[in-house]
């Protein structure tokens, strides 16, 4: 995760002064020029400082004097004592799973729990930390039994089924990070572990063991990626699965009866009665291939 700005720290002390009363409501708040040399900041930065804290309601302008520290009602109405990090997390978590991720921003959040623009940032460093912490949050949602069913091949459904459907009630999830650069959240790593103890079962270690954890857990979220993929496709065009592959009938028409694609044409002639692309049967469907292929090539 990206390091807090400067000016972000600079709020928090300036913050922690006026709520633990080491400055009071009426006391002049340090200037810019004296923020500045305390912190070793260009003066910009001590100025924006200064701004996130009045923008929260701590600190007034006054003329000829700089900021003050506001008054006790003003303060008590700024802390938000129902904003903490835990509601942050769990109302960005209903955004994405309704708009996806991309509709999330730090302004949005605190224009949507009512609060002023700047408050979230007492909390969270930035959306950075707050998508972690939303990917964590959501990792944690499904449990196992207390006891571990019989088998490595069993293990492995097991854990496959419970990440595919925290995938099904969280489409964004697939698509925050790649595989080669993947995240050290806690609540993902309970998952990994027990995924790993089942693949332990063929003898394998080290970079091996990673290859097929890597292997088990691309096929959940390569299947999962296309979930959040047809809802944006949805969103954006306004028309359904159906409706677009009506749009492409010419298209395939002309791949059909070109005479070039044979096995195309005798599958598409096949589907004259319809199709529908279930990625919940895709993801079982491929789940039993992997664990078939696995257990022939290390002889289970």
């Amino acid at each position: 995760m990206p390091a807090e700005p400067p000016y972000l720290r600079i709020a928090a002390s300036l913050r922690e002064d006026i709520e633990i009363g080491a400055l009071q409501p009426g006391a002049k708040a340090p200037s810019t020029r004296q923020l500045a040399s305390r912190y070793g900041v260009a003066t910009a930065t001590a100025a924006k400082a200064l701004d996130v804290v009045r923008r929260e309601g701590l600190l007034r302008a006054e003329p000829r004097s700089g900021y003050v520290v506001a008054g006790q009602q003003t303060t008590a109405a700024a802390r938000h004592p129902l904003l903490t990090r835990d509601r942050l997390v769990q109302k960005a978590i209903a955004v994405a799973d309704a708009e996806g991720v991309a509709a999330l921003s730090m302004r949005g959040l605190a224009a949507r729990l009512g609060v002023p623009p700047m408050a979230p940032y007492r909390y969270l460093s930035g959306k950075d930390e707050l998508v972690f912490l939303m990917a964590d949050e959501v990792y944690g949602e499904a449990g196992y039994p207390a006891s571990e069913p019989s088998g490595w091949r069993a293990q492995l459904e097991l854990c496959a089924r419970t990440l595919w459907s925290v995938h099904r009630q969280h489409p964004w999830l697939a698509h925050l990070v790649p595989l080669t650069r993947p995240w050290p959240l806690p609540n993902l790593a309970v998952h990994n572990e027990r995924a790993l103890a089942a693949l332990s079962a063929f003898g394998v270690r080290g970079a091996d063991l990673c290859d097929l954890n890597v292997l088990f857990y691309n096929h959940i979220q390569g299947t999962a990626i296309h979930l959040e993929r047809e809802r944006h496709a949805l969103g954006s065009t306004g028309i359904t699965e159906d409706q677009w592959m009506a749009t492409q009938e010419r298209g395939y028409a002309a791949l059909t009866g070109s005479g070039r694609f044979p096995v195309l044409s005798r599958m598409v002639a096949d589907l004259a009665e319809g199709y529908d692309l279930d990625l919940d049967h895709l993801f079982e469907l491929g789940l039993q291939a992997l664990l078939d292929g696995l257990a022939v090539r290390f002889k289970q």
